[in-house]
């Protein structure tokens, strides 16, 4: 039998400590930028005053510093990958709520 998984057959199961990619409740980030500043690749950037946070998925090496470091726990490592892309990808949030 073979070692790997038949792709489209077979779901993959990940496991409780996969660090798939990073996650975030934007309506709870008070756009500090610490997660910025901790960021060992610059994979994010934080804009406070257009209340936006983005981070480019190629340069982040999912270390989880930024989760870490987050005063308001908005970040968090996802246990599941994002999906495949072609060049540089950067996911851009925005706040939604007004405070």
């Amino acid at each position: 039998k073979p070692s790997t998984l038949m792709y489209h057959v077979t779901k993959r199961i990940f496991y409780d400590r996969t660090r798939g990619h990073v996650g975030i409740d934007i309506d709870s980030c008070v756009f500090c930028g610490v997660c910025a500043g901790k960021c060992p690749t610059g994979a994010i950037n934080v804009d406070k005053s257009s209340k936006s946070w983005d981070i480019e998925r190629l340069k982040c090496i999912q270390c989880g510093c930024c989760a870490e470091v987050c005063p308001k726990r908005c970040l968090s490592m996802e246990n599941a990958y994002t999906a495949p892309s072609e060049g540089d990808v950067k996911d851009v949030f925005s706040c939604t709520s007004t405070r």
